[in-house]
C-alpha cells in the first residue's frame, strides 16, 4: 500500500453548481466533490500556479483575485483563453502525476516538488536548448540555484511559455525551430517583466511587443501560416514540382541558420524576404526559396542518398570481373598473378569517377540552394566536382605510368614495382577519410561526442564532407549494437558475394568469352555493327547485372528471417501456442500473472537495481520452468488465488461480452472464488474434465495399495488432485445444503463425512472402504445432481436416491461390516423412528431457492467434475478466442518490466484521427442486398457463425423472446454486434476503453485490503444459501444471510469503492480527432449522433473537431474545438474551442488532423491508433508495464518511440485476407523485431506505436505533413526520431488489433498508396539524411528495409523485362542459332532460380519462419501450403507489379495522392469495366507485351526444338504474365460465372464508347478516365517526359525485328525494307480514317453510300493481297506475323503522342490518337476477357474459385456458394 496519508474518498462524483466546465479535473474550484482531488498532488501543482505573490500586474485589465500565474501569461503575452485554461489543465495534471511517481515520496505531500519542475523544464526545453547552442544564442531560460521560492516560479513561468505558444501555433507545430525561434523572443521579453525592466523608449517598465487580445495568434502565428498557406496553394495541390515551392521543412529549416535573426528580427519584420502571401506580387527571385535541401524527381536520388552502397556493388563487381576474367577456378589462385594485381588498382579510378558522379549530381539537383546568402554551399560543389575530377586523373595517369613501365621493360622490373607503391602511396591519401570515418564507426562514442560540440573548428574541418544542419548528429549507437549490427551484414555481405561470383559473374565470364569467339555466319536482319557480338554479350549481361543489384534484398531477407526467429525464441515467444499447452504451465500462470500485473511492496530503501533484477530474473526463470512448484505457495497464499480469480474472471467476462464463447463455455474457463469450503484452487473446469474418472479408475486398479501410494499416484497430476478434493468437499457441502439442519439425517451426514476424515488422515481409507465401489457411489451422486438441476423438483425420487446412496455408504461401503447398535453408537444410523417421522431423508430435504444461479452454477461445475469424459481440449471454440488467450498466458512468461502502482505509472493518452469512416453500420446498410441477394449481415452470420449464436443466446438471456425482435427493440445491438466485426469507430472506441476499465480494476487492486478481496470474491462467488456455513463441523462461523439471486459470477466492477475511476482518469484519457464532427452535427449526418452515442457510453472519451464560425461574406473562422458528453446535464458541452491561423488542412490530411488534436491530449505518452484498429482487454492490463519500458536504457539511449506488436483479425474473411494479414504479421513480427535489434533502423509504421509525448512536442510531432512528399506520413516520424538522436524499440509481450483491407482492390489500392509513398520517400530530405548520417551497416539496414525493398522489387521486374527482350532480339537477329545453346541453359537457370527465389522468398520465408516459431513448424508448412493451393503466389506476383509500378511512376513523374481504401466488406462482384480502369495500365497492357514478346519469341527461336529448355527459360514469365492477367478475376466474387461475364462485356462496351460531357466522371466515360490516366505526364518535368519517350520506343523493335522474317521480303536485309514496312502503317491509319470519314457522314442517312465504302475498301485490300500473293513471296502466315509487328508500334505512337500532348492537342491529327487510343483499348479489354470468359463457360470452374477465394473452404466452402448464387436457406 501507498505510504503516504490520503485524504478519505469524497463520496460519489457529483459537479459542483459552477458555470466552468472542465476536461479531467475541475482546478477552476479545488473544493469540488471529484474524485481526482483528493490526490494532495493536484492541488500541490494547482497551488504552484496560484502563487503569483509579488509579480508585477498586467496593466489595462482589472487583475482577479482567482487569477494565477497561467493567466498572468496569457494577458501580458496576447493568448487566448481557452489556449491559458487548457495548458493550465495539461501542466497541473503533468506535474501531479509525476510527482506521484516520486520515489520515496517527498515529505510534504501537498508542496510542488522542485525536483519534479526541473526535471520537467530540461525535458520540454531540451530542443531549445540544443538550437540555442547550435546557434551560438544564449538560452533566454535563465534559473538560478540561489533563490528557491522565486526560482520555482519562474521555472514554471518558463514552462508554462512553452506550453502557451506550443498550444496556439496550430500548423506551426510542423515546425518546431520556428517555435523556438518565437519562444526565445518571447522568453527574453519575459525576462524583461520578471526583471522590472524599464522600456528606453516609453521610460515606463517593459511591456511585451506583442499584447492584446489574441495578439499572439493575430501578430506571430498568422504572418507565418500565410506564408506556408501561399506556398501550398501555388504548388497546385502539391502537382507543381517540389523544387518550385517551400514545404513546412523549408521553413522550418529557415531557423537552422543565423541569418532568420537578421532577417525577421524581433517584433517579427513582416517586410521580410521570407514572407510571401497569396495575392501579392512579390517577386519569385526575391524571396527566400528552397532551405536545406531540394527534391528532384529523379531515379537518381537513390544513388545519391546511398552512394556508399552503390560504390560497394560496383567495385565489387569491377574486382570480380577482373579476377574472374583470369580463368582460374578459385580467386585467390587469380591473385597470385602480378597483371591481376595491378588490374585491381583500376577500383581506385572507378571509385574516383563515381566521385565525380556524386559531386555533379549534387550540384545539378542542389544548385536552388546557392544564393547570395549560402554561396560557400556553391563554392564547396564546384571545388568537390574538380577535386574528384583531379584525383580520378592523377589514378589514371600513374596507372598508365605502371603499364608504360612494365611494357618497356617487359616484365616486372623493379621501377615497374617502385611505380605500383607510388601509386599505393597516392591512393592511401585519398582513403584517409574513410579510414578516419572507420576509425570512428570503431569508436562510436567519440565520433558522438565531436558531433554534439558546437565548436567552429569542428564546423570548419567537416565543411567539406557535408553541411552543416541541425538534425542528424550523434546518430552512433552503441559499440555492442555497432557489433551486432556489423557481424550480420559481414555474414549477409560475405554469402552475397560469394554467390556472385560463383554463381553469376564466373559462369557468364566464360560464356562471354566463348560468345567473343564466334563468328555469326548469318543475320536474319539488318544490323548497324556486323561481325561483333557485343550486343549479343550486352544482352546477356544486363539482366544478370540486374540481379547482382537487387539479390542483397534476397540475402538480407533469408538471414533476417533467421536471426529474428533466433530473438523471438529467446523472447519466449511461441512456447504456449494452444489451449494444451496452456494446460501444462496453467498452474504456475496464476503466479506468474501476480508477479508481472501486480506491483510489487515498495520498500523504503530501494534495492540496488543490480540486485533486484538477478531476484526478478531468478523468480522468472522458477515461474517458466516451473521450479518450486508456484502452485502451492498460490494455494497457500489464499489472497493471491483470489486476486488471481478476479482477473481472469474480468478477462473471461470481456470475451463473453465480445460473443467469442457461450455462456457455457464462460461457466467452463471462469475460476469460481473459494466457496463451499473447497479446500483447494478451483481449477477453471475446462482443466479438470475427465480428471475425476481417471483417479476414479486409478482407485479401482489400485485397491490393494497403502492410502500413500494410491495418493502419490492421484497428485502426480496436479489437476487430478484438485478435482478429487474438490468433488468430495461439494458433495459434503451440496449434502449438508439440502438435509435440512437439527435433523438426524443430517447429523447422519456430518458424522459420515468426519469417520471418512479421520480415516483419510490416518492413512487407513483404503484399508476401511472397499475402493471397488466406488464407481456405484460415484453414479448415484451423478443420478442426485440429475434430480436437483431439473427444473421441476422430485421429492420422493431425491429421497430414494439419498436412501441409496446412504446403503451404499454407510452399509456396503466399509469392508468390516457393523451392528445396527455400532452405527448408532457412531451416530450413522437413526434411532428407532415413529410412523409419523417417516423413512429416512423422507422429511429432511429442503431445496435451495430455483433463482439462486450462483448455487446452480457451482452444482453444473460439480456435475461437469463427475461426469465429463473428454479433455475439452477444443474449450473454447472460438479460434480467435484460443489465439487471444494463448498470446496472453505466453506473455506473462516473457520478460517485461515490473508494474509500477497505478497511482505511480507513468499517464497516457491515445489519440485516433477519424475522417467520415463507418462509426456504426445502420439497420438499413445490414439488410440490404447485393445483386446476389447477399445482406451484410447474412455475410457475417455466416463467417461468423460460432459469434452469431453466442450473440443470439446473450440477447435471448437479455429478455429476448423472438428473433424478428433484433430489427425493433434490439436494434441497436444488433448495429454494434455487426460493427464490431468491422473496421468502425465503434470498435476502436471499445477497445481502447479497455485501459479505462483495466485501470480501474488494477487501481481497486492496488488499494484493495486482504479482507476487501475477500469480501469481494464472496460477494461475486457465493451462493445463496449460505444458512448453515456456521454450524458445519463446528469449525466455521458466521452469520445466516438472506438467499441472494445473483446471476453469473458478478464482475468485479461491483466492487469498488470510488476512487477507482478518479486515478484512471488522471491516467488515461482517449482522443478522436473526428475533423468533421461539426459539419456532421450541422447537417443531421447520423454519424455525429453514434459519436455522441460514443462519449455518452464512455466517460473519457474526448471528441476534437475543426469548427468553422462564418462572420461576414467572405470571412470566416477555424476554431480547434474539444466536447465531451456531461453525466450530469445529460448532453454534450464545449470544454475548450482554440482559434486556428486560417483552415486547417494544408498538408496532408491525416497528420493535420492529428496535428490539431494534440493539444488536447494529456500524459508522458501517446499512444497513436488508426480508425481500423482494436485493443483486448487483458493486453490492456499491461499497459502500465509497458510504460515502463521509457524508463530502460537500449543501448546507449532510452526509448522515444516504443512499437507494440499488432494482430491482424481480419484474416478469417477470404483467403485474400488471409494472404493480406499472413504478409503483414510477419511484418509488423518478425521484420520489425529484426529492425529494432540487431539493426537499430526500425521507425514508426503508424500502428500503437507509444510516443514519449514530451520528447515529440517541441520535436515536430508525432508525423510530418507537407502536401505529396510525406504521403506516408507515419514513418517521418520514424525518420525524424531517429535523426534528432531517438531510440526506437520494440516490445512482443503486448499486442493491439488491426484491420487490413480484404478485397483485391482494396489491397491494391493500399499497396499503391504505400508504394507510391516510398517513392515519395527516396526524394525526401530524410531519406537522403539518413542515408548519409548513419554509419555505413546501418544504412544497409535503413535502404533494405524502406526504399530498397520497392525499389529491388521494380528491379525484378525490369530483369524479366531485360532478359526477355534480350532473347527477343538475338532470336530475331539470327545470333541465337549460333550460339551454345548450354551457355543459354546456364543463363536460364540462374535467371529461373532467382525468379523462383523472388516469388518464393521476399513474401513466403518469413512468414514461414515466423508461423514456425509462433505457431510449430508442421503448422506454418501446412498454412503455407494450403496458400499455395489457394493461388497466394499469383497474388503475391500480382502485388509485386501493383508496387513496382507505382514506385517506379511516382519517382519518374510523381502522383503520389491519399487513396481511400474503404473498409467494408467485400462481398460484391467487381465488374469488369471497374477492373479494367484498375489494372489496365498497372498490369493487363504490361502482361499481354511480355505474352507478345514470349509469343513472337516461341515462333522465330531456334530453340523451341528442344522444348524443355523453352519451358524452362520462360516458365517464370508466363506465370508472372497470367498472375497480371488474371489474379483480378480470380480473386473478384462470381468471378467466373458465366452471366456475369455476359453483362461485364455489355458494360465494357457501353463505357468504352460513352460519349459524356465536360462532368462526365471515370467511371462512366472511357475518354475521362483516358485523360485521367495521364494526368502524371502533365506534371512530370522535361527529364520525365524524354526518359518516357525513350522507353515508349522499345515497341517500334517488333516491327523492325518481324519485318525481315515475312516472306514478302525475300530474304532482303537492307535498311530500306524497314523504311518500306511503314506504309502499311500509313495505309492501316489511312483505311481506318476512310472508314471514320464514311461514318461520320453518310451513316446516319445515307447508309447505301458507307456500305459502298466499306465494299471498296474490302475489294481493294482483296486485289492488293491477290497482287501480293502472285507476284511476291507473300504468305498467308505474313499476316498474323505482321500483326504481331504493326500492332505495338501502333501502341508505341499513341504513349509518345500522350507525351507530346501539349503541342498535338490543338492539331487535327489529336482525335485519330484518341480514336485509335480506343480501338487499342478495346483490343487490350477483350484480349484480357477472352481468358475469363473461357474460364467462366468450362463447368466446374465457378465453383472452384469460390473455394480459392473464400478460406477454410472445405468446410464453409458449400454454404458460401450458396451465399454467392443467392440460393438463401432462411
Amino acid at each position: 500500500m501507498n505510504l503516504r496519508q490520503r485524504a478519505p474518498a469524497t463520496g460519489p462524483y457529483a459537479r459542483p453548481p459552477m458555470q466552468e466546465v472542465f476536461n479531467i479535473i475541475p482546478i477552476h474550484n479545488l473544493l469540488a466533490d471529484h474524485p481526482s482531488l483528493r490526490y494532495p498532488e493536484i492541488r500541490a501543482a494547482a497551488a504552484a500556479l496560484r502563487a503569483v505573490g509579488d509579480l508585477r500586474k498586467p496593466p489595462f485589465l482589472e487583475w482577479k483575485s482567482d487569477y494565477d500565474l497561467m493567466n498572468w501569461l496569457g494577458i501580458f503575452f496576447g493568448f487566448q483563453d481557452d489556449n491559458v485554461r487548457n495548458q493550465r489543465e495539461h501542466l497541473v495534471l503533468h506535474l501531479a502525476n509525476s510527482q506521484m511517481r516520486l520515489q520515496p515520496p517527498p515529505h510534504l505531500v501537498d508542496v510542488l516538488d522542485p525536483g519534479v519542475l526541473r526535471r520537467f523544464r530540461r525535458k520540454l526545453l531540451g530542443n531549445y536548448t540544443s538550437w540555442c547552442a547550435y546557434l551560438g544564442r544564449r538560452s533566454n531560460v535563465v534559473v538560478s540555484r540561489r533563490r528557491a521560492g522565486d526560482d520555482l516560479r519562474r521555472e514554471l513561468l518558463y514552462v508554462a511559455l512553452y506550453l502557451l505558444v506550443w498550444g496556439e501555433s496550430g500548423n506551426l507545430r510542423f515546425t518546431p525551430e520556428c517555435i523556438c525561434y518565437i519562444y526565445h523572443h518571447m522568453a527574453m521579453e519575459l525576462n524583461q517583466v520578471l526583471d522590472e525592466d524599464i522600456d528606453p523608449e516609453t521610460g515606463r517598465p517593459f511591456l511585451p511587443s506583442v499584447s492584446g487580445e489574441n495578439a499572439f495568434l493575430k501578430s506571430v502565428i498568422i504572418p507565418i501560416y500565410g506564408t506556408i498557406s501561399a506556398e501550398v496553394s501555388s504548388s497546385r495541390n502539391g502537382t507543381r514540382p517540389h523544387s518550385a515551392w517551400r514545404n513546412y521543412d523549408d521553413i522550418n529549416e529557415y531557423f537552422w541558420s543565423r541569418r532568420c535573426f537578421k532577417r525577421l528580427r524581433w517584433p517579427i519584420n513582416l517586410g521580410s524576404n521570407f514572407f510571401c502571401y497569396e495575392n501579392t506580387t512579390t517577386g519569385k527571385e526575391k524571396r527566400v526559396g528552397k532551405t536545406g535541401f531540394v527534391e528532384q524527381r529523379s531515379f537518381w536520388n537513390l544513388f545519391r542518398s546511398f552512394d556508399k552502397l552503390w560504390v560497394m556493388l560496383i567495385l565489387f563487381l569491377q574486382a570480380a570481373l577482373i579476377v574472374a576474367w583470369e580463368g582460374k577456378e578459385y580467386p585467390w589462385t587469380a591473385l597470385e598473378s602480378r597483371d591481376v594485381q595491378v588490374e585491381l588498382l583500376t577500383v581506385f579510378i572507378t571509385y574516383g569517377g563515381l566521385r565525380v558522379l556524386q559531386a555533379v549530381l549534387d550540384a545539378g539537383t542542389q544548385y536552388s540552394l546557392v544564393t547570395r546568402e549560402t554561396l560557400s554551399l556553391g563554392v564547396r560543389m564546384v571545388l568537390k566536382a574538380l577535386v574528384a575530377m583531379a584525383w580520378t586523373i592523377i589514378f589514371a595517369v600513374f596507372y598508365a605510368r605502371i603499364w608504360a613501365q612494365k611494357n618497356s621493360d617487359g616484365r616486372w622490373s623493379d621501377e615497374a614495382n617502385s611505380r605500383i607503391v607510388d601509386f599505393l602511396w597516392t591512393a592511401l591519401v585519398f582513403v584517409i577519410p574513410e579510414l578516419l570515418a572507420l576509425l570512428l564507426f570503431i569508436v562510436p562514442w567519440v565520433r558522438n561526442f565531436i558531433e554534439e560540440l558546437n565548436w567552429n573548428a569542428i564546423y570548419v574541418f567537416t565543411w567539406w564532407f557535408h553541411t552543416r544542419i541541425f538534425v542528424g548528429r550523434a546518430l552512433r549507437e552503441g559499440l555492442i549494437n555497432n557489433v551486432k549490427y556489423t557481424l550480420f551484414w559481414i555474414i549477409v555481405l560475405a554469402s552475397k558475394f560469394a554467390f556472385s561470383y560463383f554463381l553469376q559473374i564466373k559462369p557468364l565470364v566464360n560464356t562471354t568469352k566463348a560468345i567473343m569467339k564466334i563468328k555469326v555466319h548469318t543475320y536474319k536482319m539488318h544490323v548497324f555493327f556486323e561481325g561483333t557480338n557485343v550486343i549479343a554479350v550486352v544482352l546477356l549481361w544486363v539482366p544478370v547485372l540486374l540481379i547482382y543489384l537487387m539479390d542483397l534484398q534476397i540475402w538480407y531477407a533469408v538471414f533476417s528471417s533467421f536471426i529474428g526467429a533466433t530473438i523471438g525464441l529467446f523472447s519466449h515467444l511461441g512456447e504456449i501456442r494452444n489451449i494444451k499447452q496452456l494446460r501444462l504451465r496453467f498452474q504456475f500462470f496464476a503466479s506468474a500473472l501476480q508477479f508481472n500485473l501486480m506491483p510489487e511492496e515498495q520498500s523504503l530503501r530501494p534495492e540496488p537495481t543490480m540486485v533486484k533484477k538477478l531476484r526478478d530474473a531468478i523468480h522468472r526463470l522458477k515461474l517458466r520452468y516451473g521450479l518450486g512448484q508456484a502452485y502451492q505457495k498460490t494455494e497457500s497464499s489464499q489472497i493471491e488465488a483470489t486476486r488471481f480469480a478476479l482477473i481472469w474472471n474480468e478477462i473471461m467476462t470481456t470475451f463473453r461480452e465480445e460473443d467469442l464463447i457461450s455462456d457455457r463455455e464462460l461457466e467452463l474457463m471462469e475460476l469460481p472464488p473459494n466457496c463451499w469450503n473447497i479446500r483447494v484452487i478451483r481449477w477453471p473446469c475446462f482443466f479438470l474434465a475427465n480428471e475425476l474418472l481417471l483417479a476414479l479408475s486409478q482407485a479401482k486398479e489400485m485397491a490393494a495399495e497403502p492410502d500413500d501410494v494410491l495418493w502419490l499416484g492421484i497428485c502426480k497430476s496436479e489437476y487430478r488432485r484438485c478435482a478429487v478434493i474438490e468433488a468430495y468437499d461439494s458433495i459434503r457441502y451440496l449434502l449438508l445444503v439440502i438435509v435440512r439442519y437439527r435433523t438426524e439425517e443430517y447429523s447422519i451426514i456430518a458424522n459420515l463425512f468426519r469417520e471418512i476424515d479421520q480415516c483419510i488422515e490416518n492413512q487407513k481409507f483404503t484399508v476401511t472402504y472397499r475402493m471397488s465401489l466406488l464407481p456405484q457411489i460415484h453414479a448415484k451422486l451423478v443420478s442426485l445432481i440429475d434430480l436437483m438441476l431439473q427444473s421441476k423438483k422430485d421429492t420422493s425420487k431425491t429421497v430414494d436416491m439419498l436412501q441409496a446412496l446412504y446403503e451404499l455408504s454407510v452399509r456396503e461401503f466399509p469392508r468390516v461390516k457393523k451392528s445396527m447398535e455400532t452405527l448408532r453408537a457412531e451416530g450413522l444410523a437413526t434411532r428407532s423412528r415413529s410412523t409419523d417421522e417417516g423413512l429416512l431423508f423422507e422429511n429432511a430435504i429442503q431445496f435451495p431457492d430455483d433463482e439462486d444461479a450462483i448455487f446452480f452454477g457451482h452444482l453444473r461445475r460439480l456435475h461437469t467434475i463427475l461426469t465429463s469424459r473428454d479433455s475439452m481440449l477444443n474449450v473454447p471454440v472460438n479460434i480467435e478466442a484460443r489465439k487471444r488467450i494463448a498470446f496472453f498466458s505466453n506473455s506473462l512468461f516473457m520478460n517485461m518490466p515490473r508494474a509500477p502502482y497505478v497511482e505511480k505509472m507513468m499517464s497516457f493518452s491515445v489519440l485516433t484521427p477519424y475522417y467520415d469512416e463507418e462509426v456504426l453500420y445502420g439497420k438499413e446498410s445490414l439488410r440490404s442486398e447485393n445483386e446476389d441477394g447477399i445482406s451484410t449481415l447474412f455475410y457475417l452470420q455466416k463467417i461468423y457463425e460460432g459469434e452469431w449464436t453466442n450473440f443470439l443466446e446473450r440477447m435471448h438471456r437479455e429478455g429476448m423472446k423472438d428473433e424478428d425482435e433484433l430489427f425493433n427493440t434490439k436494434a441497436r445491438d444488433l448495429r454494434v454486434w455487426v460493427s464490431y466485426r468491422g473496421q468502425t469507430l465503434s470498435r476502436t472506441v471499445r477497445g481502447m476503453m479497455y485501459y479505462y476499465r483495466a485501470l480501474k480494476m488494477l487501481a481497486f487492486l492496488d488499494s484493495a485490503s486482504e479482507m476487501d478481496i475477500r469480501d469481494g470474491s464472496q460477494q461475486t462467488g457465493s451462493h445463496g444459501l449460505m444458512t448453515h456455513n456456521n454450524i458445519m463441523d463446528g469449525v466455521q462461523s458466521g452469520s445466516q444471510t438472506a438467499p441472494q439471486k445473483l446471476g453469473r459470477t458478478a464482475s468485479v466492477t461491483n466492487l469498488f469503492k470510488g476512487h477507482e475511476h478518479g486515478i484512471a482518469l488522471l491516467k488515461f484519457t482517449y482522443v478522436v480527432a473526428c475533423q468533421l464532427y461539426g459539419k456532421h452535427k450541422a447537417k443531421g449526418d447520423n454519424r455525429a449522433e453514434e459519436i455522441l452515442y460514443l462519449m455518452k457510453n464512455n466517460e473519457p472519451l474526448r471528441v476534437a473537431y475543426v469548427d468553422e464560425v462564418k462572420l461576414g461574406r467572405d470571412e470566416v473562422e477555424y476554431y480547434s474545438v474539444l466536447v465531451k458528453y456531461d453525466q450530469q446535464v445529460q448532453r454534450e458541452v464545449e470544454i475548450y474551442r482554440i482559434r486556428l491561423p486560417g483552415p486547417l488542412k494544408l498538408g496532408e490530411g491525416k497528420p493535420e488532423n492529428q496535428n490539431h488534436a494534440i493539444i488536447f491530449t494529456r500524459g508522458d505518452a501517446l499512444q497513436t491508433i488508426d480508425m481500423n484498429q482494436d485493443n483486448y482487454f487483458e493486453e490492456a492490463l499491461k499497459m502500465r508495464n509497458l510504460l515502463e519500458e521509457f524508463k530502460n536504457v537500449y543501448g546507449i539511449r532510452k526509448p522515444t518511440i516504443l512499437g507494440v506488436r499488432e494482430n491482424i483479425f481480419t484474416g478469417s474473411v477470404s483467403s485474400l485476407a488471409w494472404f493480406m494479414s499472413a504478409q503483414e504479421m510477419s511484418f509488423v513480427t518478425l521484420n520489425q523485431r529484426v529492425l529494432a535489434n540487431p539493426l537499430k533502423v526500425r521507425m514508426h509504421y503508424g500502428h500503437p506505436d507509444v510516443f514519449d509525448r514530451f520528447w515529440f512536442l517541441p520535436r515536430g510531432g508525432i508525423s510530418k505533413a507537407s502536401k505529396v512528399i510525406n504521403i506516408s506520413e507515419d514513418i517521418f516520424a520514424g525518420f525524424n526520431c531517429t535523426l534528432r538522436g531517438g531510440n526506437v524499440t520494440h516490445h512482443e509481450y503486448m499486442q493491439v488489433g488491426k484491420g487490413r483491407d480484404v478485397g483485391l482492390n482494396q489491397i491494391s489500392m493500399f499497396e499503391a498508396k504505400v508504394a507510391s509513398g516510398n517513392g515519395e520517400q527516396a526524394l525526401s530530405r530524410d531519406v537522403y539524411r539518413l542515408g548519409h548520417r548513419l554509419d555505413f551497416f546501418r544504412m544497409l539496414s535503413f535502404f533494405y528495409s524502406t526504399v530498397g525493398f520497392y525499389f529491388n522489387t521494380m528491379v525484378v521486374v525490369l530483369t524479366v523485362y531485360s532478359f526477355l527482350w534480350g532473347r527477343l532480339f538475338l532470336a530475331l537477329s539470327g545470333v541465337e542459332d549460333d550460339l551454345d545453346t548450354n551457355n543459354n541453359k546456364a543463363v536460364g537457370v540462374i535467371l529461373n532460380q532467382q525468379f523462383i527465389i523472388q516469388l518464393g522468398l521476399f513474401t513466403a520465408l518469413p512468414m514461414i519462419v515466423e508461423n514456425s516459431l509462433e505457431q510449430g513448424f508442421l503448422t506454418a508448412v501446412w498454412d503455407f501450403l494450403t496458400m499455395q493451393l489457394q493461388l497466394a503466389s499469383v497474388f503475391y506476383t500480382f502485388s509485386m507489379g501493383t508496387r513496382s509500378h507505382f514506385f517506379g511512376r511516382t519517382i519518374l513523374h510523381g502522383g503520389a495522392k491519399y487513396r481511400a481504401t474503404g473498409r467494408g466488406f467485400v462481398v460484391q462482384h467487381k465488374s469488369f469495366a471497374e477492373n479494367y480502369r484498375l489494372y489496365s495500365r498497372s498490369h493487363f497492357v504490361k502482361a499481354i507485351e511480355l505474352a507478345i514478346i514470349l509469343i513472337v519469341y516461341a515462333v522465330h527461336s531456334s530453340v523451341p526444338r528442344n522444348t524443355f529448355a523453352y519451358i524452362g527459360m520462360s516458365v517464370s514469365s508466363w506465370f508472372l504474365v497470367v498472375s497480371w492477367m488474371l489474379a483480378p478475376f480470380i480473386f473478384n466474387p462470381s468471378g467466373f460465372d458465366w452471366l456475369k461475364t455476359v453483362y461485364d462485356f455489355d458494360d465494357f462496351m457501353n463505357w468504352l464508347w460513352y460519349s459524356g460531357g465536360v462532368f462526365t466522371k471515370p467511371e462512366h466515360s472511357w475518354e475521362t478516365w483516358w485523360y485521367e490516366e495521364q494526368d502524371h505526364l502533365r506534371t512530370t518535368g522535361l527529364w520525365g517526359k524524354l526518359l518516357e519517350i525513350l522507353l515508349d520506343l522499345r515497341f517500334f523493335f517488333f516491327q523492325y525485328g518481324v519485318v525481315y522474317q515475312l516472306g514478302i521480303t525475300g530474304g532482303n536485309k537492307s535498311i530500306g525494307v524497314y523504311l518500306l514496312s511503314w506504309i502499311y502503317m500509313v495505309v492501316a491509319v489511312g483505311i481506318y480514317m476512310t472508314i471514320s470519314w464514311a461514318q461520320n457522314k453518310y451513316a446516319a442517312k445515307e447508309h447505301v453510300y458507307y456500305r459502298l465504302v466499306q465494299l471498296s475498301v474490302i475489294v481493294v485490300m482483296v486485289l492488293f493481297i491477290a497482287l501480293l500473293l502472285e507476284f511476291t513471296g507473300f504468305k498467308f502466315i505474313d499476316i498474323a506475323s505482321s500483326l504481331l509487328a504493326f500492332i505495338p508500334t501502333g501502341w508505341g505512337i499513341i504513349l509518345i503522342a500522350q507525351v507530346l500532348r501539349p503541342f498535338l492537342q490543338t492539331t487535327p491529327v489529336w482525335d485519330t490518337v484518341v480514336s485509335l487510343a480506343r480501338l487499342y483499348d478495346m483490343l487490350f479489354g477483350v484480349t484480357v476477357m477472352a481468358p475469363v470468359a473461357l474460364l467462366s463457360w468450362l463447368p466446374g470452374f465457378q465453383s472452384m474459385q469460390t473455394r480459392i477465394l473464400f478460406n477454410e473452404a472445405f468446410s464453409r466452402g458449400l454454404q458460401i456458394s450458396r451465399i454467392l448464387t443467392g440460393k438463401k436457406s432462411n
